[in-house]
């Protein structure tokens, strides 16, 4: 699939609310750097990548690392200007489900991430046969234009905040969060990783994109199912994995669906 760098869209939103140290999500998940799209913004609840418990149609926001808003590592910049690059793309739909769900992906301008690079990377999540559309149902499409269910935005942590803010969720630019259709993804998180998860960083991103996705397509938080397992896509392991091993997909390769406990 080919995509390509297109259009900056401006976006700006205020600051307020409270969230944690991963993602956040207007419904109030906390993920460990994830976001979770939705549709109309309730009111807030904190969520993880794993988040805590959201409701698909809220947003939420996750935890991560503890340090202050005002900090971030060399080579990520603290903020940004808050434009937007969009990934320019028709493509193929993946999965042979019936209900096909339409996302863009956008990456704020300034930073040290191609917007091609970031769609090619989500889509390549998207369309792996671990992922969601092992369900039969979901089947998704990425688009570089109106009409879309969700965007996938990767911003810098002041950028974060102040989207996020604007529900109502304080991410302390540490976490993702998901609001109304923007599924927010902290740069910090993008580029780090989390300290929890014991894997490769594509790994790692490819948890923020499923368990975000999975909260949109109507999935609550999950816990552990067992000590050695692995641990649910939709389980907060950022918050630690309770004896599981980490995880980033939602199925094995075998199609069995790698659940666990529902948690409230």
């Amino acid at each position: 699939m080919m995509v390509a760098s297109g259009a900056a869209v401006a976006y700006y939103q205020d600051q307020r609310g409270a969230a944690t140290d991963g993602t956040a999500a207007v419904t109030g998940d906390m993920l460990e750097g994830n976001i979770r799209a939705t549709g109309a913004a309730p009111a807030p609840r904190p969520s993880d990548s794993p988040e805590p418990s959201p409701s698909p149609s809220a947003p939420s926001a996750s935890p991560s690392a503890s340090a202050p808003a005002s900090s971030a590592p060399a080579g990520i910049p603290a903020t940004g200007p808050g434009t937007f690059t969009t990934a320019r793309a028709d493509g193929t739909v993946v999965g042979t489900g019936g209900h096909v769900r339409r996302y863009m992906v956008l990456v704020e301008d300034g930073i040290d991430v191609p917007a091609s690079e970031a769609a090619a990377e989500v889509s390549a999540v998207l369309a792996d046969r671990r992922g969601w559309t092992r369900d039969g149902v979901n089947a998704f499409r990425l688009v570089g234009s109106a009409p879309y269910d969700f965007v996938v935005k990767i911003a810098t942590p002041g950028t974060t905040d102040r989207i996020c803010g604007a529900a109502g969720l304080l991410t302390r630019g540490e976490v993702n969060c998901s609001v109304g259709k923007d599924v927010v993804v902290n740069l910090k998180r993008w580029v780090l990783g989390s300290p929890q998860f014991d894997g490769p960083i594509g790994e790692y991103r490819a948890l923020i994109v499923n368990h975000e996705v999975g909260h949109r397509i109507g999935h609550g938080h999950e816990g552990c199912p067992g000590p050695g397992r692995p641990a649910p896509a939709m389980m907060q392991q950022i918050k630690g994995l309770q004896g599981c091993v980490a995880n980033a997909w939602p199925y094995e390769r075998d199609g069995s669906y790698l659940g666990g406990p529902a948690v409230p």
